[in-house]
């Protein structure tokens, strides 16, 4: 079954039947079930939806669907077409909608499409409130709208500009000093909508680049995660010296990652640790990140006089903790960086711009960056589980198993050792337990891992 719902929206692979796949019926009846969400949240018998989407080869279907639905549910559309993920949840806000639903699978493969909801401040669903569509949902409990009251389509493709407007007036973003490096990049866009809206903001930064699947066709030329293992192609290129930075990017770019002028990964747990470091300097604060996160933000935060705080996995835990906080900056390790100052969302965008300042600013090179950073691995690995296997249960004896060291169970089990770490979390789209560790090498990080994992083994 590759159709899965959650709090966070639907996704799925395209084609096969209905209720199996992500297909046209469950796409109308799950966006129907948020149309009816956000009538009921904002008491309002018609209002107006943001749709964009990524450039996957199923992004057309679905965001006619989608679009058609909502206009059947009597609300308005504004359809800004091909946009990342942070446009979409810019546009929200800049448009005073009442939500917005962005079409698009992140990093998954190019069979896979998904819907992801956003409220009227252009972010996330909370689990209630998720909680709340997936059960619209499953009683098809919504109404369609009489024909004098259908909706009103329209298209409007100003955001991406809008988005790097916004990128280019936050206050630490350098435009004047990134202009006079001349730096040289090399992009990977994977065949999506950073091929659309980067050369954008590097246009307007006054960087010369180099485009790596630039054309937004959906068709992935390798394996979308941004992972090393999947970034032979920029990481060679890099390794010419022709260029200053490599930048990689996912479909619908909210994940960054950075390549050094030698070729070698800056490493996507060090995105946000180094735009961090840079907006700490200038702006002293706390800082979020989420549990599977390297323990290097802690450090960075610590040297600036701050505090850390560490969320849930997921992008609407990570950005709750940081209201609570009053969080400066935050974000996830899997390089997702979220700037309050711009929108409280992932962002490659302002990612880039914060990235480039701290480099002008500090004179050196990319890979002399990272040196300067607190050095740690993490290494990730999985249980396979059978199908039924109560995860919950065997959570619940490791943390007993771990009672003297420091342990934090708000996602999973957490154990933090001295100078080292591990977190096991159950997936919520598979039968299997993540094992994510993490100490001052890779070796160290992986037997720490299989040692917990053996554990479990036994308990199992």
């Amino acid at each position: 079954m590759t159709l899965i719902k959650s709090i966070s929206g639907i996704r799925g692979t395209i084609g096969g039947p209905a209720g199996d796949t992500l297909n046209p019926l469950d796409i109308v009846k799950f966006t129907a079930a948020y149309a009816t969400f956000i009538r009921e949240a904002k008491n309002v018998e018609k209002g107006k939806i943001v749709v964009g989407r990524d450039a996957r080869i199923s992004g057309e279907m679905v965001r006619s669907v989608v679009c058609g639905t909502l206009l059947g549910m009597g609300f308005d559309v504004v359809d800004i077409g091909l946009a990342t993920t942070p446009t979409t949840e810019l546009a929200v806000t800049m448009s005073e909608a009442d939500g917005g639903i962005i079409i698009t699978a992140s990093h998954n493969p190019r069979q896979w499409n998904a819907l992801k909801l956003l409220n009227d401040k252009g972010e996330f669903l909370t689990k209630d409130d998720g909680n709340r569509v997936l059960e619209i949902a499953d009683k098809e409990a919504f109404s369609f709208a009489e024909v004098d009251q259908l909706g009103h389509y329209f298209s409007d493709n100003s955001f991406d500009n809008r988005h790097v407007e916004a990128v280019l007036k936050l206050k630490l973003v350098n435009t004047d000093a990134i202009k006079n490096a001349h730096f040289k990049v090399c992009v990977d866009a994977i065949n999506s909508v950073g091929g659309v809206v980067l050369p954008k903001l590097l246009d307007k930064l006054g960087v010369s680049y180099t485009m790596l699947n630039g054309e937004p066709t959906g068709d992935f030329a390798h394996n979308p995660e941004p992972l090393e293992k999947n970034l032979s192609g920029i990481m060679n290129e890099m390794a010419t010296g022709k260029y200053d930075l490599g930048i990689v990017v996912d479909p619908d770019v909210d994940r960054l990652a950075f390549i050094c002028e030698n070729g070698k990964m800056f490493g996507e747990e060090y995105t946000l640790v180094s735009v961090a470091d840079y907006v700490l300097a200038h702006t002293p604060g706390s800082t979020v990140s989420n549990l599977s996160s390297t323990r290097a933000l802690r450090d960075v935060t610590a040297k600036h006089g701050g505090t850390y705080a560490a969320a849930a996995v997921g992008e609407v835990n990570v950005t709750t903790k940081m209201k609570e906080t009053g969080a400066v900056i935050g974000g996830e390790g899997n390089g997702g960086v979220i700037y309050p100052e711009s929108h409280y969302g992932r962002d490659a965008l302002v990612g880039i711009a914060l990235f480039l300042s701290s480099l002008v600013e500090k004179k050196c090179k990319v890979s002399e960056l990272r040196a300067q950073l607190p050095d740690y691995c993490i290494a990730k690995n999985r249980i396979d589980l059978k199908p039924g296997t109560d995860v919950d249960a065997i959570l619940v004896k490791v943390k007993e198993l771990y009672a003297n060291e420091q342990v934090n169970d708000i996602d999973g089990v957490k154990i933090d050792f001295p100078d080292r770490w591990v977190h096991l979390r159950k997936s919520n789209t598979e039968p299997i337990i993540r094992v994510y560790s993490e100490a001052q090498t890779m070796e160290e990080a992986d037997e720490l891992g299989k040692k917990v994992m053996q554990v479990v083994l036994e308990l199992i």
